[in-house]
């Protein structure tokens, strides 16, 4: 398991890559210093199996990827035995206990584990990223009752620490 130095490192680098993606994308898409407003964050761009897509939800997939990016040049640099990005565990129903799989179906996906040296089993903490996009969701992101949902999962999973939510605008957040 990491020293608590190494994981106030980890967390550090995950604020950071959320900070960068969150910067760079606003930048890509609105222009040197331009974020969304809540209307642009509601606006409906497309629907998909007949449920309207909002950019707020586009704009987090594309902020994911980018801080996915910064994750694999900065953090699995340092620590290349300690962390996984987006792996997925189901419930096995012999132990009772979450095992890692390739199934997707009724699978958690946290966005980073953090656990023992090559031992995904021996979970230590989970990290989800989250790009609020409106002005409530940015200055509370735990109001969604979904994120304290999927953060009451990841409980499931084990670990020494509470699972949080990583934000550019409040950092880690342990719900």
């Amino acid at each position: 398991m990491l020293e608590s130095a190494e994981l106030a490192r980890v967390e550090q680098i995950l604020v950071q890559c959320a900070q960068s993606a969150d910067h760079e994308i606003n930048e890509r898409e609105y222009g040197v210093g331009k974020k969304p407003d809540d209307a642009e964050c509601e606006r409906v761009v497309r629907h998909v199996d007949g449920k309207p897509l909002r950019r707020r939800m586009e704009l987090g997939t594309m902020k994911h990827e980018r801080a996915f990016e910064c994750v694999q040049r900065e953090l699995l640099r340092l620590f290349p035995d300690n962390i996984s990005v987006e792996p997925r565990f189901r419930l096995d129903p012999v132990s009772g206990r979450y095992v890692v799989t390739d199934r997707w179906a009724g699978s958690l996906r946290p966005d980073i584990v953090v656990h023992a040296s090559k031992n995904l089993q021996r979970v230590q903490c989970v990290y989800d990223f989250k790009f609020p996009c409106t002005a409530a969701s940015k200055s509370n992101p735990l109001a969604s009752p979904e994120v304290v949902q999927q953060l009451e999962r990841y409980e499931a999973l084990g670990g020494h620490c509470p699972p949080a939510i990583i934000t550019p605008q409040l950092g880690v957040n342990h719900g």
